[in-house]
């Protein structure tokens, strides 16, 4: 078995290579009661960062999709303090106003693409941030739709924005003020109130967990 020598908090473990830094950990013993979520990147519990024995570079990611190098000195990250603004969706408009009053640090960015650099998910952070300064609510929205909210590129940040913050705000104001309205939506909203899918879930439930599987596996999906 091919193993390399990690740190966890400072302690040496020697750990599988195949190992992500999550299975590794858990490996050496941790039990992982938090920055453990969905083990698929979805989430964004399991904000990590690590360096490399000889390289003084900080990087970031997600536990559960980075796999174990040689020399590799890891911490955990399963919390950071964001500035979360407390706001009804249903008093604000979607003004350039209200990002100015909500979330006034956006406009300290120095421009420095530390954000950018350190998000998981590849994502343009700087650039949404950007939207976000100018009312450009849509296009911050679309820029920010796979933010998992783990909270790493406001770690990295000299100006102390809570980047994951602004684009849920943004992401609320383009759903409710802006996006055309989805009438086949409010359809089907109905058809569920008016009880029309019951027998088929209720069938649904009733089904052997390998049916399920296999239908869900060869569903169809919409394009």
């Amino acid at each position: 078995m091919n193993t390399v020598d990690i740190f966890l908090f400072g302690k040496k473990y020697t750990v599988p290579a195949e190992l992500t830094i999550m299975k590794a950990m858990e490996y050496s013993g941790y039990q992982l009661v938090r920055g453990c979520g969905c083990r698929n990147g979805f989430c964004g519990a399991c904000a990590t960062i690590y360096r490399i024995k000889g390289n003084p570079e900080l990087k970031t990611c997600l536990a559960c999709q980075t796999k174990v190098e040689d020399g590799m000195y890891i911490a955990t990250l399963p919390f950071f303090p964001l500035v979360k603004q407390v706001y009804d969706i249903e008093k604000i408009k979607p003004d350039q106003m209200i990002m100015m009053q909500l979330y006034p640090e956006i406009y300290s960015c120095i421009g420095c693409n530390a954000c950018t650099k350190a998000c998981p998910q590849s994502l343009n952070v700087m650039q949404y941030i950007a939207y976000a300064q100018r009312g450009e609510y849509d296009k911050c929205a679309e820029e920010s739709f796979d933010c998992v909210m783990c909270g790493i590129c406001s770690s990295r940040c000299p100006a102390g924005i809570s980047h994951p913050q602004v684009a849920m705000l943004s992401r609320r104001l383009y759903g409710k003020y802006i996006a055309p309205a989805c009438e086949h939506l409010k359809e089907r909203v109905n058809e569920i109130k008016e009880g029309k899918f019951e027998s088929l879930l209720e069938q649904v439930m009733n089904k052997p967990i390998e049916e399920l599987k296999e239908l869900y596996n060869n569903r169809e999906i919409e394009k």
